[in-house]
C-alpha cells in the first residue's frame, strides 16, 4: 500500500461504516392505526405520534367497527381510531407519553384507551381543555382502570 492509497482507503471504510450505520439508525416502534379515510383529527394523532418519535403506519378503513370488534374494544372505550404496538392495543387520542410508558412498564394489560374524543388530547387541540383518562384493561375483564389522569 503506498502512501497515496491510505488516504483513499481510508474513505472508503469510513464511507462503508458510515452506510451501515445508516442502515441500523434506531426507528421507533410501529404504531399500526386504523382509521376513518375522512378522520382529520385521527391523522393529527398520528402526526402527535410521529413527533414523539414513532413509526406510524395508517390503514384507512371504512369499516372502523369490525376493526374494534377485532381487537376486543367494547362501546364504553371506543374512540374514533384504533392502534396496535408492540402487542397493545391503543384505542383513542392515547398521548405518545403514556404509550411510552406502557412499553417500558410493560404491564399486563390488553392496551390504553381514551374514550370519546376529549378536547385537549393529542389529535383534538380545539382550544378548549377537557379532563380526561387514560384507562388500561385488560382482555378477560370488562372493568378498566386508569392509567393516567389529565386535568385542566
Amino acid at each position: 500500500m503506498t502512501h497515496r492509497s491510505l488516504p483513499r482507503r481510508l474513505c472508503s471504510m469510513l464511507a462503508a461504516s458510515l452506510g451501515l450505520f445508516a442502515t441500523t439508525v434506531w426507528a421507533g416502534p410501529l404504531v399500526e392505526m386504523h382509521k376513518d379515510p375522512n378522520c382529520g383529527c385521527c391523522t393529527a394523532w398520528a402526526e402527535h405520534l410521529e413527533a414523539a418519535g414513532f413509526d406510524v403506519e395508517v390503514h384507512d378503513t371504512d369499516d372502523m367497527r369490525a376493526v374494534k370488534i377485532e381487537h376486543g374494544l367494547t362501546p364504553e372505550l371506543a374512540s374514533c381510531h384504533t392502534a396496535t404496538v408492540e402487542g397493545y392495543v391503543i384505542e383513542g387520542h392515547v398521548p405518545a407519553a403514556d404509550i411510552e410508558r406502557l412499553l417500558e412498564e410493560k404491564p399486563d394489560v390488553a392496551g390504553l384507551a381514551v374514550p370519546g374524543m376529549p378536547h385537549g388530547s393529542p389529535g383534538m387541540e380545539t382550544g378548549r381543555q377537557d379532563d380526561y383518562a387514560v384507562l388500561s384493561w385488560q382482555r378477560d375483564e370488562r372493568k378498566p382502570e386508569i392509567f393516567n389522569e389529565y386535568t385542566h
